[in-house]
């Protein structure tokens, strides 16, 4: 049986007949709002694309993300431009947040007994980077674009331009199939490293100049007469030689760009393997363009935008999972971040555990809520800010988080607010699940969250510490990415 229901109307069903029930249905490829050229699908009437804005889909009670997707074209992965916004978004605050609610969902409409107005900064992104790519996205982030490898044998000159506020990460690699001669250039320690080998042994050529302070910069390697070079913004690095008595480079027609596929297991990068978080375009091989827009293979790959900051974006429709193996919080934790957006609800952050004991941090109405739970029961901070100030104006604003055993601080932008806890004896929370960032999973019990809003904006520089032990997270380390645009945050500070 074939059933379609539009929002609550009557489903339309449709039987197959007996045939049908046995046959299974062989999916090998999932398009979504059209089909490519060249695939003949039997039984569509309407050969166009659709012109519109898709969410929530779901197969097989699994949300599919568009941010992982093989391969799009003509698709706005994180905005739906439908309809124009209006400049400011006026909702209202309420009065009380109760600490003891269970998590519920962000109500569909204001609430009535409001004192105050929540006036948000026009949400808005700015135009993209023409032939340019987003990386970095996800594990296994790359393009794969094919050139001609006799050409490189005796001279490789691969020049790119490059921006990023990542320190770290892998550009491109091309190489032989058993992987003996290869090509790579890497980022780390916010320097370029360009290394080759041409079967005899590795020479790495380093340049000083740090590139990850988010401008574009045009990088140019090149390898010939077994001397190997890199250029930045025209200025040259002294040469290194090739080791061994080797004088080709012998290695497949695949330039990997961004990073690596998944299936792809590198043996000549040591621990700078990951995709890097970073926008690069113009790519050229020995002089000639290659086409970055029909790749072999394309995963978790975006568009770049014209003007961005450092700060991780958050999309609205996802979460960052840090701390697969668990997160103790226990007697003290001193979170501190900063957070942009246009939005009067989101999930900051929430790590739980499968009783009660658990932290959470949000925005409610505007308000932004430190909840802590030691056993015993929520006690929750709150800040609201003051007159006609908002926390959605799309500027940056400071946040720090303590607590210490029964005591808890919320300080917003320099203003501190403490509140009392009537569980004095209860100073642990005992939790044991990852710490979720701007959201978290359907299926995942949030103890000390009120909001199921997933957070839209930008966040950066989210530190956790504990004692001595201070831990900066990356979100592009993240086990679990969705809705996420690591090391980019696009538009300019309002």
């Amino acid at each position: 049986i074939i059933m379609v229901q539009v929002d609550e109307s009557k489903p339309a069903e449709l039987r197959l007949g007996s045939a049908a029930e046995n046959s299974p249905i062989n999916i090998s490829n999932f398009y979504a709002g059209g089909i490519p050229a060249g695939e003949g699908i039997l039984g569509l009437k309407l050969p166009g694309s659709f012109h519109g804005c898709i969410s929530n889909l779901i197969i097989n009670k699994e949300l599919l993300y568009f941010t992982t997707s093989m391969k799009y074209e003509n698709v706005d992965m994180d905005s739906c431009f439908l309809s124009g916004k209006p400049k400011t978004v006026v909702q209202p605050s309420n009065n009380v947040i109760q600490p003891e609610l269970q998590p519920l969902p962000v109500p569909l409409r204001p609430l009535t007994d409001t004192k105050k107005q929540v006036v948000c900064a026009k949400d808005e992104l700015p135009d993209h980077v023409q032939g340019a790519h987003q990386f970095g996205l996800a594990k296994g982030s790359h393009l794969t674009l094919l050139f001609n490898q006799s050409a490189v044998r005796k001279k490789l000159s691969v020049q790119l331009n490059l921006r990023t506020f990542a320190s770290s990460g892998l550009i491109y690699y091309m190489a032989h199939q058993n992987q003996v001669d290869y090509a790579a250039l890497q980022l780390y320690g916010g320097q370029l490293h360009f290394s080759f080998d041409l079967g005899k042994g590795k020479a790495v050529a380093l340049h000083p100049a740090v590139v990850s302070d988010g401008k574009w910069h045009t990088v140019k390697m090149e390898y010939v007469k077994r001397k190997g070079t890199i250029i930045v913004d025209g200025q040259e690095l002294v040469a290194v030689n090739a080791l061994g008595d080797g004088s080709t480079l012998d290695v497949e027609g695949k330039l990997y760009v961004g990073g690596l596929p998944l299936d792809y297991v590198p043996k000549n990068l040591g621990n700078v393997s990951h995709s890097i978080p970073a926008c690069i375009g113009s790519m050229t091989i020995n002089g000639n363009q290659l086409d970055n827009e029909s790749p072999v293979s394309i995963f978790a790959v975006n568009k770049c935008y014209e003007t961005v900051q450092d700060g991780t974006f958050f999309d609205g429709s996802g979460f960052a999972a840090l701390a697969r193996e668990g997160y103790k919080v226990r007697s003290d934790v001193n979170v501190t971040l900063e957070f942009r957006t246009t939005a009067v609800h989101g999930v900051l952050l929430g790590v739980s555990s499968a009783k009660v004991d658990a932290i959470g941090l949000e925005i409610v109405y505007g308000k932004v809520l430190f909840h802590v739970n030691n056993g015993a029961g929520r006690i929750t901070a709150t800040y609201e800010p003051r007159g006609t100030d908002s926390l959605c104006d799309g500027k940056w604003h400071k946040l720090q988080a303590n607590k210490s055993k029964h005591h808890i601080s919320l300080i917003i932008d320099g203003n501190l607010v403490h509140t009392d806890n009537p569980y004095v004896h209860s100073t642990s929370a005992d939790t044991n699940n990852p710490i979720y960032v701007g959201g978290y999973p359907a299926d995942v019990k949030q103890n000390c969250l009120t909001s199921k809003s997933s957070f839209r904006g930008c966040l950066r520089n989210l530190v956790l510490t504990k004692g001595q032990h201070t831990e900066l997270f990356d979100f592009s380390r993240a086990f679990d990415l969705r809705g996420v645009f690591p090391h980019s945050c696009p538009g300019a500070e309002h």
